[in-house]
């Protein structure tokens, strides 16, 4: 029987029925020797294949009475477009049947097993073109080539070009390409000169796939020699060739010269503007991505899935909700709703929004974009919005739901402290082999820098692969040493760094000078990074510039501070509060209140450090009226909510201005209990001002906060000593005994010659104990010849008064002193560092010292630095 059937007269419907009633299994795929009564032409059969289902298809052409080659051939192509597993299937079929193949079948396969990944198929029909003797066509030739360099196997595919004896530009540029692919990008260019040098003339798909090439390695100027040769073999006006040409120029921040190529264009595709809009975000070129963007729309152009992607982005960088909510209509409009990514993008927007309920809402409403981008999309959110807890419990129902997390969700969950503890999460990561990975290392290192634990963070920084340390993970590093104040630790590093041929970029410099900012640095070596800083071109970056302001002025040198400070192109608010709290340390509260003047008619928007520098430099110089005044600017005028460090302040402003009762009002009106700090602030300022019972209070409360701090013990026991009660002070040392509470040893040092030297008071274990001591008595006789009598009242202990003449002469600070003198040339200034605040009589005598020897001497003690010049300090004696 013989069927013929109209292709106008059969409907979808009808034409699928008709495949049911044929159904055969598909064991009977191109056997043979059955009789078949379905007699369809070919273009009858084409009809059917558009119609059925690809399950059905092969049913269909199974009952072709005689199929030919063409026939196998065209259904083979179909199912390589739409179903690739089926399509293998099929000439494996075709193959176990013994029927005859040729080089567009094999061909065909070929391209199938490249796009599957499938480098063992690939392999077998290798040996099958071989068999049949097809690898002389230069079609099968060139498939091969392509289906190595897909499957990543670049020096097999390598191999069949060589011995290709045929070669015409398509085989050039599948090698191209397939190098492009790989990354191997400089053999890319090698390769496109020598195809010209044979004589092979390039055509559009070689430069675009060159230019891909040059695009990922950065190589923009050969980029426009090619676009030369683009001109002249006249591929100017080629979309997808102008496409390349826009990515290069993008990829490589050349955005003036990817737009020129955009304008020259005749035609642009919807990728073109895809192309322009998403480089113009990855170079930060915002307001024109949202021109370009408006462009696009006024120009008809229909917004396709990759739209979406940096437009929506752009929204979330700018909080731009309204925008978003029009976006997200759009993406349900054109029915992108179900994309994964879209989604996720539009959590991330709606995150940074602060519109967490509205991220959750379409999380949890499309279960289907519930993988792992998408979770740790939303836990990101939570922790920008400072739900930190809400993320923990989003991390835990991950894991429970068995999503695996990856490389980006620890990096967000370590940042959840204190919440989570990074032990955890490192054995997870452990687990999961993500400690080697570069941005969980950071994390996880950054994490222990946070609880001062540099050692397991170190051992973080080691797991890293070496290969894969990025400068990130060597400035977390970095930053981690500068953090507990270990110089030596970070210069390691650095050196390190460079050492292995890693440049250092603007944030490496800044931790490594911020470590350079602590005590017991050289004070040399914060000079040597900023003279490195300059050669390296990176000293006027904002963030090199504020920790150089920071470091001088800690280590001393106000003036280099400020002359970095002016020279900076652009301040933020870290290089203002830097400039006026280095001033209010250096006792130069006039200066620092300039800044500060100059910080407001530069309408910079201030904060609660801000104003803390500005008390601070108030109470140093005892101007309570102008310390008054700011804190209330801060409260009515900048809307600044005072926290316990701004009320410290002003208890230390009153305390040391001898105002107690203001600075315990003070206490007594914060929202909040009183910290030990200002409990301590009250009792040093009860000491001095030999307030008895006022220091008896503030050293109760302070004891009970900090039982194992000696600084209320050793406050208090100085107050009854100073009233001359004895007993009590005994009663308070007999406690400390108890307590196990062990007194803070006053040193001080002071570097000479790149090396650090240190003294305890009465300290002869130095080398130069002789010589140091002979200085000193040498100086106690020419200050009494001068009028100085010592003040035994800063020797706080029931003895002669010889003794505690003594006992002021071998203080740490005048040891230091006594050694700096005789070990550096006449003239030389000398900086002291001294853990403890230095006492009265000492202040004396620096100041004679620094008159009679003709020096300048700088004493750093713990609150404050004094500049002693000509027999004055620059704190005028209020400290």
């Amino acid at each position: 029987m013989t069927l013929s059937i109209s292709l106008t007269t059969v409907t979808r419907n009808q034409a699928k029925q008709f495949l049911r009633i044929l159904y055969n299994p598909f064991h009977k795929f191109l056997s043979l020797s059955q009789p078949y009564a379905l007699n369809l032409n070919l273009r009858c059969w084409k009809s059917y294949v558009r119609c059925a289902t690809l399950q059905q298809t092969p049913h269909l052409f199974d009952e072709s009475p005689k199929p030919d080659l063409a026939q196998y051939n065209g259904l083979l192509f179909d199912y390589s477009r739409n179903n690739k597993k089926e399509a293998l299937n099929l000439f494996l079929g075709i193959h176990s049947s013994g029927f005859p193949v040729d080089g567009s079948t094999i061909s065909c396969v070929l391209k199938v097993c490249g796009c599957l990944f499938n480098v063992t198929a690939g392999r077998q029909v290798h040996c099958q073109c071989m068999k049949l003797g097809l690898l002389k066509d230069i079609t099968v030739g060139t498939s091969l080539l392509d289906m190595y360099m897909k499957t990543e196997n670049v020096k097999d595919g390598r191999r069949v070009f060589d011995h290709m004896g045929e070669r015409n530009v398509v085989s050039w540029t599948s090698l191209l390409g397939g190098y492009a692919q790989n990354g191997m990008n400089e053999q890319v260019l090698e390769l496109f000169l020598t195809m010209q040098m044979q004589g092979i003339k390039p055509n559009s798909f070689t430069f675009a796939a060159v230019l891909g090439a040059l695009a990922s390695g950065g190589m923009v100027e050969n980029g426009a020699q090619v676009h030369c040769l683009i001109v002249k073999f006249g591929f100017e006006t080629t979309t997808f060739v102008c496409n390349s040409l826009i990515n290069m120029y993008l990829k490589s921040g050349m955005c003036k010269d990817a737009r020129l190529v955009f304008d020259g264009m005749e035609t642009k595709s919807a990728v073109t503007w895809n192309c322009m809009i998403s480089g113009y975000v990855t170079n930060g070129l915002d307001l024109e991505a949202f021109k370009t963007f408006y462009d696009m729309r006024h120009a008809g152009v229909k917004l396709t899935q990759m739209a979406f992607s940096p437009i929506m982005k752009l929204c979330a960088n700018h909080k731009q909700l309204g925008f978003a909510r029009q976006l997200h209509c759009r993406v349900l409009k054109d029915g992108f709703s179900f994309d994964p990514k879209i989604e996720t993008t539009l959590m991330v927007a709606y995150s940074k929004c602060n519109k967490m309920d509205d991220a959750l809402k379409l999380f949890s409403m499309m279960p289907e974009a519930q993988y792992v981008v998408s979770w740790t999309a939303m836990i990101s959110g939570h922790l920008q919005n400072g739900q930190i807890h809400e993320a923990v419990e989003l991390f835990c129902l991950m894991n429970k739901e068995g999503v695996r997390p990856n490389h980006f969700t620890y990096s967000a969950i370590l940042t959840a402290q204190p919440t989570i503890s990074p032990f955890q999460i490192h054995a997870q990561v452990i687990k999961a082999n993500y400690e080697k990975s570069p941005s969980v290392g950071t994390a996880i290192l950054d994490a222990y820098v946070k609880l001062g634990n540099i050692k397991e963070a170190a051992k973080a920084f080691e797991q890293i692969d070496e290969h894969d340390r990025d400068i990130v993970a060597w400035s977390a590093m970095l930053a981690g040493y500068a953090q507990i104040g270990d110089s030596e630790g970070a210069t390691k590093v650095f050196m390190q760094l460079v050492k292995e041929g890693i440049k250092p970029n603007e944030f490496t410099f800044s931790s490594v000078i911020n470590a350079c900012a602590a005590p017991t640095a050289p004070l040399e070596q914060g000079k040597q990074f900023h003279a490195w800083s300059i050669k390296s071109k990176l000293s006027d970056a904002l963030c090199v510039c504020s920790a150089l302001t920071t470091m001088y002025a800690k280590r001393g040198n106000i003036d280099n501070a400020y002359q970095v400070f002016r020279r900076q192109r652009e301040r933020d608010l870290v290089s203002w509060n830097s400039m006026i709290s280095g001033y209010a340390q250096h006792g130069r509260a006039k200066k620092a209140l300039e800044v500060f003047e100059e910080m407001q008619r530069e309408n910079v928007e201030m904060d609660d450090i801000t104003f803390i520098s500005v008390i601070s430099a108030c109470s140093h110089a005892g101007l309570v009226d102008e310390g008054e005044k700011y804190f209330s600017v801060m409260v009515k005028e900048h809307h600044i909510s005072p926290t316990m460090e701004l009320y410290s302040c002003m208890v230390d402003l009153y305390s040391r201005a001898g105002m107690l009762d203001k600075a315990m009002d003070i206490i007594n009106r914060m929202p909040f209990p009183a910290s030990a700090t200002v409990w301590r602030t009250l009792l040093a300022a009860s000491r001095v001002h030999r307030n008895l019972e006022l220091g008896k209070h503030a050293a109760e409360q302070l004891i009970s906060l900090q039982p194992e701090d000696s600084a209320a013990y050793v406050l208090l026991s100085n107050i009854y000593a100073a009233a001359g009660n004895w007993h009590e002070r005994r009663e308070v040392r007999k406690l400390m005994e108890q307590r196990k509470v062990k007194k803070e040893a006053g040193y001080s040092w002071i570097e000479v010659k790149n090396k650090i030297h240190s003294f305890l008071a009465a300290d002869h274990s130095h080398p130069m104990a002789d010589h140091i001591y002979s200085k000193l008595d040498e100086l106690k006789i020419r200050l009494k010849d001068i009028g100085y009598q010592p003040d035994t009242d800063y020797v706080l202990q029931d003895i002669a008064n010889e003794d505690k003449e003594t006992i002021l002469s071998q203080h740490s600070e005048r040891l230091a002193i006594a050694f700096g003198l005789i070990a550096t040339p006449p003239g030389t200034a000398l900086q002291i560092v001294k853990n403890l605040r230095v006492c009265g009589d000492c202040h004396t005598v620096i100041k004679l010292i620094s008159l009679t020897e003709g020096r300048d001497i700088v004493v750093r003690d713990t609150t404050r630095f004094h500049h002693f010049k000509a027999g004055s300090c620059s704190c005028g004696d209020y400290w």
